[in-house]
């Protein structure tokens, strides 16, 4: 057994976990990543790429309560549960139901429009710093709308977005095809933000952040951390292979990170949505940007030497395979838009960590700010890791 002793210990090598460590290195802090496999390499690696500081809305709403059954039992839906998890899933699924009703919506609402804010900018500070500003586009997002009705019925989102100052831009079908002219026709129109950034490789940029982060002097422990306590002068953490004693530690292991949370006696709703991606090796781009298509929940990701079609969200925990029908439905619903896609280049599924009110938890732990929480961003890890770096190194300074 190894024993390693340090200042801050950060539980997990995801986004959140690096962006964290290398504040925390900034601060003067030293600073301990205890990370299983490769930093990065888990939902940091196969997201949209897209830096949605426009995702203010939760994924539970008025509307998606109204079909909320008829949604999960669906098989092909972009929003489904694997139905032997369905016991489990069930305290998960109630609070769920909870927090979309109306008045629940609109709190979540301003509380993640309140993470968002500014998130484009940090993003570009932190890439500057870290030298990955060439793995950044600048060329927006387009949301579709395949008819007119579904078009109307995205009034209320975008009012909504527009009272938090969200720059977003209605366009009619032939200004979608001016603006993406590989696209087929829609005869609803499109919703584009024109400020919103994306990754040409996501996983090229964990690397780079990694690279920082060692360069900076953050220490990189292979190893998955198994319990915590707390002692009189720090945190203890046992791994696998190593015994760890640090002043304080952040969790930030994603949807790994309930069950830590459990043993300093912190019962945190967070569970895990299974996220799937296809990628097409491709040099010339059917897209410029990132494209969701809205009636089937993903998204077509222009990313460097390939095409990724990524998305939507499957409820069913962390011990079960790969759903070879969700990877089914990805495939003919992005055919549906561009029908000459061959055989996909590869596949993946990973886990998102999910709170019922998709409200990420960045906070001390109760128990005092030695443990500080740092996990459950759901669809909005990638685009919130400056900010909640930034906000752990408030909490530990304080």
């Amino acid at each position: 057994m190894n024993k390693l002793t340090t200042d801050i210990a950060v539980i997990g090598g995801g986004v959140i976990g690096v962006a964290t460590a290398l504040r925390l290195r900034a601060d003067g802090r030293d600073v301990v990543v205890v990370e299983p496999n490769k930093p990065g390499s888990g939902a940091s690696y196969g997201n949209a790429g897209t830096i949605a500081d426009y995702a203010i809305i939760p994924v539970g709403t008025p509307a998606v309560l109204k079909n909320l059954v008829s949604l999960l039992l669906n098989s092909d839906s972009p929003l489904s549960i694997r139905k032997a998890a369905l016991p489990t899933l069930f305290p998960w699924l109630m609070r769920f139901a909870y927090e979309s009703l109306p008045h629940r919506y609109r709190d979540n609402t301003s509380r993640i429009a309140d993470l968002l804010s500014n998130a484009s900018s940090e993003w570009l500070d932190l890439a500057s710093e870290i030298g990955a500003s060439d793995l950044l586009s600048a060329k927006g997002c387009l949301y579709l709308y395949q008819t007119p009705e579904a078009f109307k019925a995205a009034a209320s989102d975008v009012e909504l977005r527009r009272n938090y100052g969200i720059a977003q831009q209605l366009l009619t079908p032939d200004e979608v095809r001016s603006l993406e002219p590989r696209l087929p026709q829609v005869h609803g129109g499109g919703l584009f933000f024109p400020n919103a950034i994306n990754f040409t490789d996501p996983g090229e940029v964990m690397s780079v952040m990694e690279a920082a982060a060692r360069q900076a002097g953050v220490e990189f422990v292979r190893d998955a951390v198994t319990t915590i306590s707390r002692e009189r002068n720090g945190v203890r953490m046992m791994a696998l292979a190593h015994s760890i004693h640090a002043r304080a530690a952040v969790i930030a292991a994603g949807a790994h990170s309930r069950g830590l949370a459990l043993q300093l006696g912190e019962r945190v709703p967070l569970d895990t949505e299974r996220g799937y991606h296809l990628e097409f090796d491709m040099e010339a781009q059917p897209v410029e940007r990132p494209v969701c298509p809205t009636h089937h929940g993903f998204y077509f990701c222009p990313m460097r030497g390939r095409l990724r079609v990524a998305g939507t969200v499957e409820l069913g925990g962390l011990a079960a395979p790969s759903n070879p029908r969700r990877l089914e439905v990805l495939l003919a619903n992005a055919r549906r838009i561009f029908p000459t896609l061959g055989e996909p280049s590869r596949s993946w599924m990973g886990f998102r960590p999910s709170m019922p009110d998709s409200v990420p938890v960045i906070r001390p732990s109760r128990g005092g700010r030695d443990v500080v929480f740092a996990f459950g961003h759901g669809h909005i890890g990638l685009t919130l890791a400056p900010r909640t770096a930034r906000m752990v190194s408030l909490i530990l300074a304080a």
